[in-house]
């Protein structure tokens, strides 16, 4: 696949405009991924990779997530950006980004957001220890639900 550069600084400005985090264009085996991170846009080159389908189980009642104990003050929330599906690791196979227990730096990547066939690596904003996630693998979130706790 041959990009022109007018083509690809297209891209860049969708990106820029529409508050994109991520746009993948594919053809055949070759892809280009334009990921915003920090203000600042990349442009990478990568080999395609077939994304597994999603099973989604329809419900036939609404669940109800249980109330759960005020949790301590000292914790800090990593919340949800946006409306998306929660997933612990890059792929079904892969090893997830984080697990209870284990410790996290500033700006490590701790799961990722789908929304809109777009996959949005959610970052911690703090170092600590992680005390809980609070989403399973796969399902959906609300903009400002909490994922994960984090002990500073």
């Amino acid at each position: 696949m041959k990009m022109e550069f007018d083509y690809i600084e297209k891209l860049v400005d969708l990106v820029s405009k529409n508050e994109l985090t991520e746009l993948s264009v594919e053809d055949g085996e070759k892809a280009v991924i334009i990921r915003k991170e920090k203000n600042l846009i990349t442009t990478h080159a990568a080999p395609v990779v077939p994304a597994e389908p999603a099973v989604i189980q329809p419900s036939a009642q609404p669940v109800e997530k249980p109330q759960k104990a005020a949790e301590p003050s000292n914790l800090v929330k990593v919340t949800s950006p946006m409306v998306g599906t929660f997933y612990k690791a890059p792929s079904p196979s892969s090893a997830p980004f984080i697990e209870v227990g284990k410790n996290i730096s500033t700006g490590q990547v701790v799961c990722i957001i789908e929304a809109m066939k777009l996959m949005n690596e959610i970052e911690s904003e703090v170092s600590g220890k992680v005390v809980e996630i609070c989403i399973e693998d796969g399902q959906p979130v609300e903009f400002g639900e909490t994922l994960m706790l984090i002990e500073p």
